[in-house]
C-alpha cells in the first residue's frame, strides 16, 4: 500500500495510491487554520442543529464539527462519532474530556460496515468527507438506517473546481454528482446551496 501526503492550508490528506486509483484520508487538521475559511457553529446553526437533538458525524476526525455538536444539543442530546482513524478519535475523546462534555458516543471504523444505531438520529452528517469513502454508496444506505423518519442528511463538501484549498480535483465530487448518489440511496434532496467559496451543501430528508 503507497501513500502520497500534501497539506493544503491546515489539512493534511494522505492520499492512498491502488492501481490507477487514488483516494485521499483526511488525518489531522490544524483547528485554528481551518477556522479561517469554515466556520462550524455556523454550519451548524444553519441547518437547524438544536438542543436536545442527536447528531451522527460520519467521519468525525478530531472533532471539528462533533465538539461544537456536543456543545450545541446539550446534556439532553447526543453526538455520535465514527471515524477509520483510532488516533483522531482519541485527540477528540481528549479534547471532549478537556470541555466536560459527557454527550459523546465515539466510535473507530469503517462507515462502510456500522450503523451506529437505528432510527435514531435527526442529523446524519457529512463534514467534507463523502468523497473519501470507499463504498459512498453503502456508507449513504447506513446513513439511511440511523435516520428517525424524516430526519435530515447533510452532505457539506469542497466544489469540484480549481482553488487553492482541499484535495486533488480528481476525487471531488460535483453537487450534481453528490445529489445524484444521494437520491440513488432513496433520500429526497430539497435543498442545495453554495457554502462560501470553497463548498456546497446538500440537505436531504428520509
Amino acid at each position: 500500500m503507497r501513500f502520497k501526503c500534501v497539506t493544503a492550508f491546515g489539512t493534511n490528506y494522505c492520499l492512498e495510491v491502488r492501481g490507477s486509483t487514488i483516494q485521499a484520508h483526511k488525518s489531522f487538521h490544524d483547528e485554528a487554520e481551518r477556522r479561517k475559511w469554515q466556520n462550524p457553529e455556523g454550519i451548524l446553526a444553519e441547518i437547524g442543529l438544536t438542543p436536545g437533538q442527536t447528531f451522527i458525524d460520519v467521519g468525525c476526525g478530531d472533532g471539528f464539527f462533533a465538539i461544537p455538536a456536543a456543545k450545541l444539543v446539550g446534556k439532553r442530546g447526543k453526538v455520535y462519532g465514527l471515524d477509520i482513524n483510532e488516533e483522531a478519535i482519541q485527540r477528540l475523546k481528549e479534547k471532549a474530556d478537556k470541555e466536560g462534555l459527557e454527550n459523546l458516543i465515539l466510535k473507530v471504523g469503517a462507515a462502510e460496515d456500522l450503523v451506529l444505531c437505528r432510527g435514531c438520529a435527526d442529523y446524519v452528517f457529512f463534514g467534507i468527507d463523502l468523497h473519501d469513502f470507499r463504498d459512498p454508496p453503502k456508507v449513504l444506505i447506513n446513513a439511511k438506517k440511523m435516520l428517525k423518519p424524516g430526519a435530515r442528511l447533510i452532505d457539506l463538501d469542497w466544489k469540484k473546481e480549481p482553488m487553492e484549498l482541499g484535495p486533488p480535483i480528481g476525487i471531488r465530487f460535483s453537487q450534481e454528482e453528490a445529489v445524484t448518489r444521494i437520491e440513488e440511496a432513496g433520500f429526497r434532496v430539497h435543498s442545495v446551496k453554495q457554502e462560501g467559496r470553497y463548498h456546497y451543501l446538500i440537505a436531504a430528508r428520509v
